[in-house]
C-alpha cells in the first residue's frame, strides 16, 4: 500500500521538472532566434491610433502617459477615454495636452454603457473615434521606450498577422509585496506563453499591449461583441486567432510600473486573476497543477523512501526553476527586479500555489471596487447598474 502511494506521488512529481525543462528550452530558443533577426524595417510606418481606456490614477501614471508622447514615430494619435466626468485622471491628461501641444492627444469623457465591462465599453467608443486603421491598446500602468511603435507595427507587414502583443519587465520602488508581484509574470506567465508558442500555438493576447487593425476587429464583431467578457486581452487574441490569423510578440518588452502595495493587496488581485483564468480555461487551469514544483517537492519529501531522493528532487526543482527565471526574466527580458530579487521566485511559487487552491472556492471578484460573479468568459454584476457613464462629452486635443 505504501509502495503504491509512493509511486502515485513520485511518478507525477516528474511533471513539474519536465515542464521546467520545456520552459527553459522554449525561452532560450525564442530569445536566441530573436537576437538573430535583422533590424526592424524603419520604412514601414503606417499611422497608428493609441487607445487608452483609463480610470483613476495609477502609480506614476503621468510619466507613463508622457512616455507615449516621446515616441520616435511620425504619424500617431493618442486617445484617452474616461467614463466619469469627475475622475481625477482628467486634469493629468489635460496637463499632458498642454505639455505636448504638437501631439494629437484627445480626451473623451463619458462612454455609452453597452455591457458589463467598463474598460470594453470605453474601447468601443475609442475605436469609433480613432482616425487610423492600426490600433494599439494598453493600460495606464504601462511605460514605453521611444522605439515602441516601430516594434509594435513591424509584424503587421505580414498580412497573416492579426494581433501583436508584448511581455513586460517590471519597475518598482521596492517593498516586499511589490517585488513579489513584479517577479511573477517575467518568470512564470512569460514561460507559460513561450511553451504554448513553441509546442502548440499562441491563441491569446496579453493586456500590456494589444495591437490589431479595424478590419480584423470588425471580423470578430468589434469590441461590441466583448462588452460582457472579463478578460478582453484573452478574448481579443483568441477570437482573432480563430479566424486564422497569427498572434505575434513584440521584440522588446514594455515596462510595467508597480506601486507599493501590501501583501493582502497582492493576494487579492492574484486571486481575482486566478478565478478569471479558471473560468476561461477550466481544463488548462487544472493542468497547471503540474507546473508547481514547490508543493510537489514537499509531497516528495513526505513519501520518498530516503532523504537523498527528497533532497535530490528539491535541488532539481530549485535549479530548474531558477534556470527558467534567469533565462527568460533576466537574459531574455532584461528584467531588473528579477535580476536583483531572483531569490523571491520560490516565495512567489509558494504564494501562487496558495492562490491556486483558493481560486477553486469562489466565483466572485471585485474589479475597480465593483463586485462581479464570473461565469465562463462573462461577468455578471452583483451590484446595481453602473451610473454616470452615458455622457458623450469630448475634449479635443490641442
Amino acid at each position: 500500500m505504501i509502495t503504491a502511494l509512493r509511486f502515485l506521488i513520485l511518478i507525477p512529481s516528474l511533471g513539474p521538472l519536465i515542464y521546467y525543462c520545456l520552459a527553459f528550452y522554449a525561452g532560450v530558443d525564442y530569445f536566441r532566434r530573436l537576437r538573430k533577426l535583422p533590424p526592424v524595417d524603419r520604412s514601414f510606418t503606417p499611422p497608428v491610433s493609441i487607445l487608452k481606456p483609463v480610470r483613476g490614477m495609477d502609480h506614476e501614471g503621468d510619466e507613463n502617459f508622457a512616455s507615449f508622447c516621446r515616441l520616435d514615430y511620425t504619424d500617431y494619435e493618442i486617445l484617452f477615454a474616461v467614463a466619469d466626468a469627475s475622475d481625477p485622471v482628467i486634469p493629468v491628461i489635460e496637463k499632458l495636452q498642454t505639455n505636448y501641444p504638437k501631439k494629437a492627444i484627445r480626451l473623451i469623457v463619458g462612454v455609452e454603457q453597452l455591457g458589463i465591462t467598463r474598460k470594453t465599453n470605453s474601447l468601443v467608443r475609442l475605436v469609433r473615434e480613432a482616425k487610423h486603421e492600426l490600433l494599439v491598446i494598453n493600460d495606464s500602468d504601462v511605460r514605453v521606450e521611444e522605439d515602441y511603435l516601430r516594434d509594435v507595427v513591424a509584424p503587421f507587414a505580414d498580412p497573416n498577422v492579426g494581433c501583436v502583443t508584448a511581455f513586460f519587465r517590471g519597475m518598482t520602488e521596492g517593498g516586499f509585496a511589490a517585488d513579489v508581484d513584479a517577479v511573477g509574470v517575467p518568470t512564470d506567465s512569460a514561460a507559460n506563453t513561450l511553451v504554448a508558442r513553441t509546442f502548440g500555438s499562441m491563441d491569446f493576447a496579453l493586456g500590456w499591449t494589444m495591437a490589431t487593425t479595424k478590419t480584423r476587429l470588425a471580423e470578430i464583431g468589434g469590441f461590441e461583441s466583448l462588452v460582457n467578457h472579463h478578460s478582453d486581452d484573452f478574448a481579443l487574441g483568441n477570437e482573432i486567432f480563430k479566424r486564422g490569423y497569427r498572434i505575434e510578440l513584440t521584440r522588446k518588452p514594455v515596462w510595467m510600473v508597480f506601486p507599493r502595495e501590501t501583501l493582502r493587496d497582492f493576494l487579492q488581485h492574484e486571486l481575482r486573476w486566478s478565478i478569471l483564468l479558471r473560468n476561461l480555461r477550466p481544463a488548462g487551469y487544472a493542468a497547471m497543477s503540474m507546473t508547481f514544483g514547490l508543493p510537489w517537492a514537499l509531497l516528495v519529501a513526505l513519501v520518498a523512501p530516503s532523504y537523498s531522493i527528497a533532497l535530490s528532487y528539491f535541488a532539481a526543482y530549485l535549479v530548474l526553476r531558477l534556470a527558467v527565471a534567469w533565462s527568460i526574466g533576466v537574459w531574455g527580458l532584461g528584467d531588473p527586479v528579477v535580476r536583483r530579487k531572483i531569490w523571491l521566485v520560490p516565495v512567489r511559487d509558494a504564494l501562487n500555489f496558495c492562490v491556486y487552491l483558493a481560486s477553486f472556492f469562489s466565483n466572485t471578484v471585485r474589479w475597480r471596487g465593483i463586485p462581479y460573479h464570473v461565469r465562463g468568459r462573462s461577468f455578471v454584476p452583483l451590484a446595481g447598474p453602473l451610473s454616470g457613464i452615458n455622457e458623450h462629452i469630448e475634449k479635443p486635443g490641442k
